[in-house]
């Protein structure tokens, strides 16, 4: 079954992630960039390299998971009753 891709940033969260890039970029880079150069670098990143960190959380959220699944099991088992 192919992906969906993602949703779209609404305008809000567009318009908040462009304006933290320029300040980053002002701020660290002493690069100064308008408004929809920032907003095209937010979608490549979205786009091209967010699924990296999508991907870690997954996994990271996994892990945490199956560390309470295991929890959960180990308790039930100290619930067992002698059958002798």
């Amino acid at each position: 079954m192919p992906k969906a891709p993602p949703p779209p940033l609404t305008k809000d969260e567009m318009q908040e992630a462009a304006a933290r890039l320029q300040a980053y970029l002002r701020d660290e880079m002493e690069v100064d960039v308008g408004r929809l150069p920032a907003e095209l670098l937010v979608e490549f990143i979205g786009r091209d390299i967010g699924r990296l960190f999508y991907n870690r959380g997954l996994r990271d959220a996994e892990t945490v998971a199956r560390r309470k699944v295991e929890d959960v099991a180990h308790a039930l088992y100290g619930l067992e009753r002698s059958t002798s």
